[in-house]
């Protein structure tokens, strides 16, 4: 039985470079030679710090020093780091969207952070309302630790934020003096329109931290992504790092792999994944226009999809098992797990040629798990 896998937010896998890797291994692992029997330390590989603050340094117009980019084993690592920096007591408050991605949702509960969401819109966190939050939470004598925001191809909804909210943003933030960390892990993922300045070209203040990755641009299986953080949070971030760094050996084989083919490396993926993109949203126009509403993004790797409140999510499930269709639901983002009525749809993974039959059947399964359609067979039935 097909497998139709909208689940996890994953790149395309018949575009890794396997051939590549090895030839750049080749080059890339006799240049560090016996100096693999040390550790790596805080910072990691020069040679790949140099390219990802170059990769920085381009697409946001300012000029990154690698001096300032530590790399991590993915870019959760750095996500978790930032709460073990910046946190100091269990219940200690981090401002985040309303919806948000999962693994942070837990890797900062299961650290003791308290999550308190901003709703967003089509154009990602609304900062009138983070404004009130901050204000209250200052008010109750709680301020944040810091805020947590996804302002480009936010996951799960895929929002852009455009400039002219970032930079408001930045001045709810210093008004309240409160550290920003901005994840910007689907920065490269962009398929068409203009690109919005990440938070931290916009602002040079310390207290904006900032958190990329290769996960999305080449595959999480690599586990290589990095931060940035100008002195001296780079430092109180690099105190609470006891790892050792990040793999030297992995690090090398990137740096000599991305050297010379980093944008064109990721241009060739983007237009893999916007086919996919753009099947995905033919598929829900041909056959869900009625009873689903979807997101449009730019960029990224997801598509949240709204369905009508009286789809039963249990019998949704069942009946997406019974399909073998992989899907994310909407409560695994909320920060306080409500069930909302979406799904997202992540579209990097699958085959393309498997993107349309799934759709129409995933449709096919809301339609099913409608509680109205359930009461109209049971009354079918009774009359029968």
């Amino acid at each position: 039985m097909r497998t139709f896998d909208f689940g996890g937010g994953r790149t395309d896998p018949g575009s890794f470079p396997t051939a590549e890797l090895v030839e750049a291994a080749r080059q890339g692992i006799p240049e560090v030679g016996a100096n693999f029997v040390n550790y790596p330390g805080d910072m990691g590989h020069q040679g790949l710090r140099e390219i990802m603050a170059a990769r920085e340094s381009q697409r946001e117009g300012i000029e990154v020093s690698p001096d300032h980019l530590s790399l991590t084993n993915g870019s959760m690592q750095a996500v978790t780091l930032m709460a073990e920096a910046l946190l100091e007591k269990p219940g200690d408050i981090v401002v985040t969207e309303e919806l948000c991605y999962s693994g942070t949702i837990g890797a900062y509960k299961r650290l003791g952070a308290e999550l308190v969401g901003v709703p967003l819109d089509e154009q990602g966190m609304q900062v009138d309302a983070l404004d009130r939050t901050l204000a209250n939470l200052h008010q109750c004598g709680t301020p944040p630790r810091f805020i947590y925001t996804l302002p480009t191809y936010q996951n799960p909804t895929g929002s852009m934020m455009p400039r002219a909210r970032r930079l408001e943003l930045i001045e709810v933030a210093r008004k309240y003096d409160a550290i920003v960390v901005e994840d910007n892990c689907y920065g490269d993922v962009h398929f068409e329109g203009a690109k919005e300045p990440s938070l931290y070209a916009l602002d040079d203040s310390p207290n904006m931290i900032y958190i990329c990755s290769l996960s999305k641009i080449l595959g999480p299986g690599v586990r290589v992504g990095y931060f940035i953080a100008r002195p001296p949070m780079l430092d109180r971030i690099l105190d609470r790092r006891f790892d050792g760094g990040n793999s030297l050996l992995a690090a090398s084989i990137l740096a000599a792999y991305f050297k010379d083919t980093l944008w064109e490396h990721v241009e060739a993926r983007n237009a893999i994944l916007k086919e996919k993109r753009d099947a995905v949203f033919a598929a829900l126009e041909e056959s869900g226009s009625d009873i689903c509403t979807w997101s449009h993004p730019l960029g990224g790797l997801f598509i949240w999809v709204g369905f009508p409140p009286d789809v039963e999510r249990v019998k949704l499930a069942e009946l997406m098992a019974e399909k073998n269709i992989l899907y994310a639901p909407g409560s695994a983002f909320h920060i306080r797990g409500e069930d909302v009525p979406f799904l997202r749809l992540a579209f990097g993974f699958i085959e393309l040629e498997d993107i349309r039959d799934g759709i129409l059947a995933m449709v096919e399964c809301i339609r099913s798990a409608r509680q109205e359609v359930a009461e109209e067979e049971s009354v079918l039935a009774s009359v029968a």
